[in-house]
């Protein structure tokens, strides 16, 4: 996608360095890191500096890579092991993690010339995947429909195009006149931060909601369609998303709103038979205690929201149930979100 008329992939490896957009920054400051080494690259991955299932994906590739070339340089092959351990441990949720960093290790294991080779092939199919999700998905939404959207599930989570939101930029550029809803997506405001600023960067006309507004603008027939990504898809259709995520289905499907999930194949886990397989970060209560923003001046200052007496929990993610959803769009198609449907476009 274009920041300031330049196109820029999310995520990106040039010779042993990786390069990725400073996702904390946004929409504040865009500023391009880089990393040396697999320990740097994991470091982003952990602090969410590189965030969304593909992302996180492509940067985990790259980690995986450089951990080979580290090896090789200092000729120690045990950090191999080490490192694929460490980037696994990163975030344990996103299904897209542990199928790259698996990937690579295996090519890895020939070569950490074919290790670099597998990474950027991972990388350009999911850009490629992600293209194609957002031709499907604009099969789906007719000229004058509502979206609503929950976390961030554009081209910032993913190399290029995104899931959830490559529908809408597909329908947006075929001249097909849409509006978004942005949930918020507390606690750490990806929808009201980056998803927002992604669509204004696009010209998409959109309106950021509170999360517990949803239910209501769709009673008010004022939500056409609600699409989300997914961190990871077990083999019965139950997918774990950004937390908020399942409340926004079961209000979908009181009120027979269509509920879609996109995202790639690279997604889905099959060695997860139900969505009770699926492991659910718990994340730091600080991110829901506090919020980080600009001053007057600019100035980056964090502020504490809630009471000084008490803690917080922080489940990052909830899984919503097959039944929920009405469909999974993927670079294949849109599919059913229910073992068949699932499984049969896995193995085809």
């Amino acid at each position: 996608m274009k920041v300031g008329g330049k196109h820029y992939r999310t995520v990106w490896m040039e010779g042993h360095t990786v390069y990725f957009i400073e996702q904390n920054l946004l929409p504040f400051e865009f500023l391009i890191r880089m990393s040396a080494g697999y320990g740097q690259t994991c470091h982003a991955i952990r602090t969410m500096q590189v965030r969304g299932a593909g992302a996180i994906g492509a940067v985990a590739g790259f980690a995986m890579a450089q951990a080979f070339i580290e090896a090789e340089e200092r000729r120690d092959h045990s950090i191999i092991e080490k490192a694929k351990s460490e980037i696994e441990s990163t975030r344990p949720t996103a299904r897209n993690l542990f199928y790259a960093v698996e990937k690579v290790y295996t090519a890895g294991c020939t070569s950490p010339a074919m290790a670099l080779a597998e990474a950027l092939g991972i990388a350009d199919k999911d850009a490629e995947d992600c293209r194609k999700i957002g031709e499907y998905g604009n099969s789906l939404i007719k000229d004058g429909f509502r979206i609503e959207t929950h976390c961030n599930a554009g081209w910032l989570a993913f190399v290029d195009y995104g899931s959830a939101l490559s529908p809408v930029y597909k329908a947006h550029s075929e001249g097909k006149h849409i509006f978004v809803y942005a949930d918020e997506t507390r606690p750490r405001s990806q929808g009201a931060r980056l998803t927002a600023w992604e669509l204004h960067e696009e010209g998409v006309p959109h309106t950021i909601i509170p999360d517990n507004a949803g239910a209501w603008l769709m009673s008010q027939g004022k939500v056409d369609i609600m699409i989300t990504g997914a961190d990871r898809i077990a083999a019965n259709g139950d997918t774990a998303n950004k937390i908020g995520t399942f409340e926004k289905a079961l209000a979908a499907k009181a009120l027979g709103i269509p509920f879609y999930i996109a995202a790639p194949l690279s997604t889905f886990d099959l060695d997860c038979n139900t969505g009770k397989d699926i492991p659910i970060e718990e994340r730091g209560p600080d991110e829901v205690l506090y919020a980080e923003g600009p001053d007057e001046k600019g100035v980056m200052r964090k502020i504490r929201l809630a009471s000084p007496g008490s803690g917080a929990l922080n489940p990052a993610f909830d899984v919503t149930p097959a039944g929920l959803i009405s469909g999974i769009i993927t670079e294949k198609g849109v599919i059913g979100a229910t073992s068949d449907g699932v499984m049969g476009v896995m193995k085809g």
